[in-house]
């Protein structure tokens, strides 16, 4: 919300940690514009984002029957409607909840942007639940994050990414969840991950002004305002660790870092400022 844009960093923690609190339903939260995750119900965005990695993404069985793995969907699975019309015989969408919208127009929507495109989608006029959806296009969505990762057969998927979804990954699960996604991806197959390394409470790096004995607290990592705080080089590190050959294809650096060092918690001020100035990056994973 645009308002929420000159809100002090402070307080916006302190709302979230009250807010994420009350019993309300995700989709209550994404109606009125908070704790939304992402754009996945739009079809421009989905599209676009599904483009953008599949476009650029190299691997044995692209022009054939690929088996897709979206890590993290959000508010919809119209990827799934867009792989299948690429070409998929099956795609994963494995989330953390059940954050995707159960309206069908949603879907449709989608369908007709891409009959407007000149390409084929599957047909949904049938369509009446989010099942019936997920069931023509092949898809199974999965809402148990690292629990389902480990539910999917080793070496079944061709095409894995993620868009702006690893930084959220719990740190303490993210080994095991680059782990499982290297089981998983075939060896002729590739993963694109979009990260940014920035908080999602400003765009900035307001985040790495806490200790680890704070940031990592139930409250703190439990309000929907967490970061894993990996860097540009602990995340490149991590991906060779979990088994990936990494190929950094876009990097985005602050010109000035936007919270001082001096403001930073002492294991971040110490870093290196090739590690600090890299705001956001593309990686694929061989």
């Amino acid at each position: 919300m645009r308002h929420m844009q000159s809100v002090p960093w402070q307080l916006k923690i302190a709302a979230k940690i009250v807010l994420a609190r009350l019993p309300l339903p995700y989709h209550l939260w994404a109606k009125i514009g908070l704790f939304k995750q992402g754009g996945m119900d739009r079809p421009d965005y989905a599209l676009r984002i599904f483009r953008q990695h599949f476009d650029r993404a190299c691997f044995a069985r692209k022009t054939q029957n690929f088996v897709a793995l979206e890590f993290g969907p959000g508010d919809s699975l119209c990827s799934a409607l867009i792989a299948r019309t690429f070409g998929a015989s099956r795609t994963f969408l494995v989330d953390i909840e059940a954050c995707a919208s159960t309206n069908p127009a949603i879907y449709r929507r989608m369908e007709s942007q891409l009959r407007q495109l000149g390409l084929y989608p599957p047909n949904l006029d049938h369509c009446r639940s989010l099942h019936d959806v997920a069931e023509t296009c092949s898809a199974e969505y999965l809402t148990e994050g690292l629990a389902s990762l480990r539910e999917i057969p080793s070496a079944s998927v061709d095409l894995v990414w993620s868009n702006a979804v690893l930084p959220y990954v719990r740190r303490e699960e993210f080994l095991p969840v680059l782990q499982e996604l290297r089981r998983v991806q075939r060896p002729n197959g590739v993963g694109s991950h979009c990260i940014p390394i920035k908080d999602i409470i400003g765009g900035k790096l307001n985040d790495l002004r806490f200790s680890e004995r704070i940031w990592e607290s139930s409250l703190m990592a439990n309000s929907r305002f967490y970061t894993n705080r990996l860097r540009y080089l602990e995340l490149l590190g991590l991906f060779r660790q979990a088994g990936f050959e990494p190929e950094v294809v876009r990097e985005i650096h602050w010109k000035t870092l936007p919270t001082p060092r001096r403001k930073m918690a002492t294991e971040f001020a110490l870093l290196s400022e090739e590690d600090l100035q890299v705001s956001e990056f593309d990686v694929l994973l061989h």
